[in-house]
């Protein structure tokens, strides 16, 4: 004789397997695009690792139209090293969110991703293994972005481009070795010139004052022109 199961035994199962079961979001990351594994995540895993999270909402309610000013927010968050290639994002970033409270057009929240992925890709030194300071090529992606730059236009080509030579002729002009909070004032201080110059929008620019020299051991004192002692 066979026997059934009652088919709401049946019902209690299929619903206590269904409800058991992780959901799968299938999100791609906003900066990445690769998949946000986690429900309670809006970036991967990856770009976690970077703290893209607490940096995209620093810079969101960040209201200072001076770029030294959002970047010293950034620096003194905990998961910002004396050097390394966090600054090839957080020069940028800066740069962005004083641009877009200074009044210039961008879309934040979106330039920002953009800004992150690719300033992601530059390695750490870059500047002694490339040439090309990553806190000066960060610029360069600020421009490239709001400029809405690509490898076929013209005027943003060049703009782009000559930000770029010139942030990076401001570091080399101050010479080695590196310090990353160094050429990131300088890469910064170029960009706030150029924009006003060729864009019409005017960022803040203070007169900058290194605090951190006590914590490099590379610190080249006071040939630093930011040297606080």
């Amino acid at each position: 004789m066979k026997k059934y199961i009652p088919l709401f035994l049946l019902l209690f199962a299929l619903l206590s397997c269904k409800s058991t079961t992780p959901a799968e979001t299938n999100t791609p990351c906003p900066v990445c695009g690769q998949e946000v594994t986690s429900s309670t995540d809006t970036y991967c895993q990856a770009c976690m690792v970077w703290h893209v999270d607490e940096v995209v909402s620093i810079c969101k309610t960040d209201t200072s139209r001076n770029p030294i000013e959002v970047l010293e927010h950034l620096m003194s968050q905990d998961f910002c090293p004396m050097h390394g290639p966090l600054h090839h994002v957080l020069v940028g970033a800066s740069l962005l969110t004083a641009y877009h409270n200074a009044g210039g057009e961008v879309e934040l929240e979106a330039a920002l991703h953009t800004l992150i992925r690719r300033g992601m890709d530059i390695p750490g030194g870059a500047c002694g293994n490339w040439g090309a300071c990553g806190a000066s090529l960060s610029a360069g992606i600020f421009m490239s972005i709001v400029t809405d730059n690509s490898p076929f236009a013209t005027e943003s080509w060049h703009l782009s481009n000559l930000l770029t030579a010139k942030a990076l002729e401001q570091v080399a002009n101050n010479g080695g070795p590196r310090c990353c909070k160094r050429d990131s004032y300088l890469s910064i201080l170029a960009t706030i010139d150029f924009v006003k110059e060729h864009l019409g929008v005017e960022m803040e620019k203070p007169v900058v004052k290194c605090s951190r020299s006590q914590i490099n051991q590379q610190c080249i004192g006071q040939k630093c022109p930011f040297s606080g002692k």
